[in-house]
């Protein structure tokens, strides 16, 4: 890929430093592991907090889980199986990923790309249920009085991102479809806030993000949309867990995945009371959240054969773009427990 030097510093570091991050992650969690040793008064808390059992869960501004945790519905539903839940808040799907590499969480929800990034990075994880993709929940945007007019005028051009995130798979689906190879542009990655920052102050030339940073950018710069998925395949997001989690307790991945699909029912007919519930929550004006409310489409569901060819591509396009440094098979990490797809089929 060639590049403009002086632009350097604006740029991401290499391939291998996306995966580094996941690979020091490990080391310190196999260091910390092996170097602390158990106190007498750690071992009388651990014995007495034996039967206390607690799932760690990492969700996002937007998605069902924000909803879950406002509600409380999910700490009812598993108080049954003796669970409590503790959450933890993500900017984005790759480092919310790095949190399960290192065990510091069990659940998680993301978009179609960080979990290929993870996989190609030797991350223990499985797909664990889905959920369908959105046409209109995220963009490539630009400043109002931009003079790019569609995705070709990006070539030669900088554009923010989040590296892996979902909206890094709408950008190269985007520029195939304008004629453009990933190489023809300038990427900027950048997580959600600093990529604000910097359309903001004019530092990139698009930015390309999903709700509700969108609807935000929307609202607030009045930012232009050039591309969604208008006209283009849509990927799915994802419900992830560690591969021990979900081997050990499918009665819980069983629980959550089951909580999911009724709550996505009920926000799809209560997109008002739902953007009330969570707007305060999330800290942002309650007519922008129900825009990103409103666009969602819900609907939990098992990884069916259907759902794991889509997410292969979405692989393949990654490996295509020399994005990834190797060729995976989606398949391997896929979840295989029957009884929870039938149930969540049923339902």
């Amino acid at each position: 890929m060639t590049r403009n030097p002086s632009r350097r510093p604006r740029l991401a570091a290499p391939i291998a430093a996306t995966f580094s991050a996941f690979t020091a992650l490990a080391a310190c969690a196999v260091f910390a592991a092996a170097t602390l040793l158990p106190t007498s008064s750690a071992l009388a808390q651990d014995a007495s907090s034996a039967t206390e059992k607690v799932l760690r869960i990492g969700y996002q501004k937007a998605g069902l889980l924000a909803v879950l945790k406002v509600q409380g519905s999910l700490e009812q539903k598993l108080k049954p199986l003796g669970y409590s839940v503790k959450w933890f808040e993500f900017p984005a799907g790759p480092q919310l990923l790095e949190a399960l590499n290192a065990h510091s969480i069990d659940f998680g929800y993301t978009g179609s790309p960080p979990p290929v990034f993870a996989q190609a990075a030797g991350v223990g994880f499985v797909y664990v249920g889905a959920e369908p993709g959105g046409r209109h929940t995220e963009a490539v945007i630009v400043k109002p009085g931009s003079p790019l007019q569609t995705v070709a005028d990006l070539k030669g051009k900088r554009v923010a991102l989040q590296k892996g995130s979902s909206s890094n798979f709408l950008l190269l689906e985007a520029l195939q479809k304008a004629g453009l190879r990933y190489e023809d542009i300038h990427p900027v990655y950048l997580a959600p806030a600093d990529a604000r920052a910097a359309f903001e102050n004019g530092d990139v030339d698009a930015w390309v993000i999903w709700d509700p940073y969108y609807a935000a950018a929307q609202e607030a710069l009045k930012a232009r949309t050039l591309a969604d998925y208008t006209n283009l395949d849509t990927a799915y997001s994802f419900y992830e867990a560690t591969r021990d989690f979900a081997q050990q307790h499918p009665d819980v991945i069983g629980a959550v995945l089951g909580q999911l699909r009724s709550t996505g029912r009920w926000v799809t007919q209560h997109p008002e009371e739902t953007a009330a519930l969570i707007a305060p929550k999330v800290g942002l004006d309650q007519k922008l959240v129900e825009t990103w409310v409103r666009r969602y489409p819900y609907g939990t569901t098992a990884v069916t054969d259907e759902i794991v060819h889509s997410q292969q591509g979405v692989a393949d396009a990654f490996y295509g773009a020399h994005l990834i440094p190797q060729k995976i098979t989606v398949r391997d990490n896929v979840w295989q427990n029957q009884q929870v797809a039938v149930s969540l089929a049923a339902k």
